[in-house]
């Protein structure tokens, strides 16, 4: 079971729960996630292709909370590059003193729902650190929305390369990349509320039903068909299977899909 809410202390994040065994593979969202699972706390970067599900050692049937962040919003917080993350799940403790994590799981497993416990510890962890790049938020929406590379560079007044740059450092690859992934995440929505492929193609932007094809194939590891089967309306509510797919996206490790970077 999954299910997940808005989170009341960290802007844009969701707090997210799984119980019971995973589904199946897991997907790019452009997001990074803070895990807590089997008493640990784990860092879940951005990824680049699919994963299989339920990888995380004790979490392929107990119980995962995350709090996932918004494209971009995470690297300041943690005090690292997210590109250093990229495809990857890393133990807290890699990237912040030992001492300090082991206090901060002894807090975590007081809380009888761990989600809040994630939350305050972000809150708190924010209000220390530096806020994120204020670029990052602009960058997504932009590409979110459909604009080109060369027009998102132009509206924030930087030139291909400094955009890639910061691109690598707030969301865990270019800008190009970040574009693919947003408009596959775009694509799958249409896809799980049942629209016929050709109209999918069309309003997620791709220039036709073989590129949306090639896409899903590069990035997700199926077929454009296959995954409205498997999350079709009748069989899965959009609500559920989006909120699945996404909590799994940061609980596994190695990709077993695309790696580009461009």
């Amino acid at each position: 079971m999954y299910e997940e809410r808005p989170s009341a202390l960290v802007p844009g994040a969701i707090v997210w729960r799984r119980t019971g065994a995973p589904g199946g593979p897991v997907l790019p969202d452009g997001c990074m996630d803070l895990l807590w699972v089997g008493g640990r706390l784990l860092v879940a970067g951005p990824d680049t292709g699919p994963h299989p599900a339920g990888q995380v050692p004790g979490g392929c049937h107990g119980a995962i909370s995350g709090l996932r962040f918004a494209p971009g919003t995470a690297p300041a917080l943690l005090g690292v590059p997210a590109y250093e993350l990229r495809d990857r799940r890393v133990e807290l403790a890699d990237l912040w003193p030992g001492p300090q994590v082991r206090a901060l799981a002894e807090r975590m497993s007081a809380y009888e729902d761990p989600g809040s416990g994630l939350e305050r510890l972000a809150s708190g962890r924010a209000a220390r650190s530096g806020p994120p790049d204020p670029l990052a938020a602009r960058v997504a929406a932009g590409l979110r929305a459909g604009e080109s590379v060369a027009s998102v560079a132009a509206a924030v007044d930087l030139g291909p390369r400094q955009l890639h740059r910061r691109s690598l450092d707030a969301f865990g690859y270019g800008p190009r990349t970040l574009g693919r992934v947003l408009r596959l995440q775009r694509a799958l929505e249409l896809a799980r509320r049942g629209l016929p492929q050709a109209e999918v193609a069309h309003r997620a932007g791709y220039a036709d039903q073989a590129h949306l094809a090639r896409e899903v194939r590069a990035l997700a590891g199926t077929t454009p068909g296959a995954y409205a089967a498997a999350y079709a309306p009748d069989r899965a509510s959009a609500g559920s299977a989006a909120g699945s797919a996404a909590a799994e996206n940061r609980e596994t490790p190695q990709p077993s899909g695309s790696s580009t970077t461009a």
